[in-house]
């Protein structure tokens, strides 16, 4: 299973990001909810919360949460097939 999110950056810069079974997982042990759920209970933060891990498992940053939404102007669910 994976999700495909756009993020925005405050530069106007768009990126496609692919969420993995892992920061699926990692979401569901935060959090205490499933990821099935989101479609009826999505909140923001675990839109940013799922990219931002992704970015921080793959290296792409090293920022923590709080200061990777500084240069985060939205996250929003991708329109390319996550397969």
């Amino acid at each position: 299973m994976r999700i495909n999110l756009r993020v925005e950056y405050i530069t106007g810069d768009p990126k496609e990001i692919t969420c993995s079974a892992k920061d699926l997982v990692a979401f569901e042990d935060k959090y205490n909810r499933s990821v099935v759920a989101l479609e009826k209970e999505m909140r923001l933060t675990d839109l940013f919360w799922l990219a931002w891990h992704s970015e921080s498992r793959t290296g792409s940053t090293k920022k923590d949460f709080d200061n990777w939404l500084d240069d985060i102007e939205g996250v929003t669910a991708s329109e390319i097939d996550p397969k």
